[in-house]
């Protein structure tokens, strides 16, 4: 059986449901406001960061625990959970990792609460995500 889990919204419990929501913005951060404005950020010599949700309809789920300690680390202070997908299961691609989407989740446990990435853990993760893009370009071709 997969274990998923999604990073976010700070404070949830066993047994809450994970919904669609709007994207999280922060005060001050110009990628928050344009994700919100439905506009792709863009940042001067990066390009697009931090893409739009393809499924903004959906509850985005994965089977790789970092990948969605990432995602809690992005919401201030945000929890990292284990999680049940409710409804229908659809593989997602706009990641490089293993990602799925589900119309719900439901919170089967807190692993991490208030999640902060360590300098070490961000590392290990760039990593891994250039690997994995690396990969998905290798399969492209």
């Amino acid at each position: 059986m997969t274990r998923y889990f999604h990073g976010g919204i700070p404070g949830l419990k066993p047994g809450d449901l994970i919904t669609p929501h709007p994207p999280n913005v922060v005060d001050g951060c110009d990628i928050c406001a344009a994700k919100a404005a439905g506009q792709q950020p863009v940042v001067d010599g990066l390009g697009v960061v931090d893409p739009l949700t393809e499924r903004p309809d959906r509850v985005y789920l994965t089977s790789d625990r970092e990948y969605a300690r990432f995602y809690a680390s992005k919401y201030p202070l945000g929890d990292l959970y284990v999680v049940e997908p409710v409804g229908d299961l659809e593989p997602s691609a706009e990641d490089h990792f293993p990602t799925w989407t589900a119309p719900t989740a439901r919170v089967a446990s807190v692993y991490d609460r208030a999640v902060r990435l360590t300098p070490h853990r961000r590392r290990t993760l760039l990593r891994r995500w250039k690997a994995a893009d690396l990969e998905h370009a290798r399969a492209r071709e």
